[in-house]
């Protein structure tokens, strides 16, 4: 695990649709499955890597271990628009790990498509 992406977004289905665009559409690798992340974790990963205030809460999160170092994931993250906020989280940054750490406790992300009912509120 060379890096880690932090992906977060108003509902699951945007979540799972930026998930199958890292792979197909930016050609990055995951190390493991996508783990289901705590919306508030992600919003906590988004303002201490950006070191910014948070403008909007996030309702589904997830987060994926890279086979990609972190200036190639963002290099080629840089070329696709995903439908959720993006966050790669290098080892130089000091929640790394922690979140390496607690990546194993979390639950597998279900990446398959699949009708949300908060894409309906």
């Amino acid at each position: 695990m060379k890096s880690l992406a932090v992906i977060r977004a108003d509902s699951n289905t945007k979540v799972n649709i930026a998930i199958r665009d890292l792979e197909d559409m930016a050609h990055i690798s995951f190390d493991d499955s996508p783990k289901k992340m705590d919306p508030q974790k992600a919003d906590k990963v988004l303002t201490n890597v950006m070191n910014t205030n948070l403008r909007n809460s996030c309702n589904s999160a997830a987060v994926v271990p890279l086979g990609d170092h972190a200036s190639a994931a963002i290099g080629r993250l840089k070329k696709i628009h995903p439908p959720a906020h993006i966050i790669i989280v290098s080892p130089r940054h000091s929640m790394y790990s922690n979140l390496a750490k607690d990546i194993d406790n979390m639950p597998e992300m279900d990446i398959r498509v699949q009708d949300d009912e908060d894409d309906f509120e």
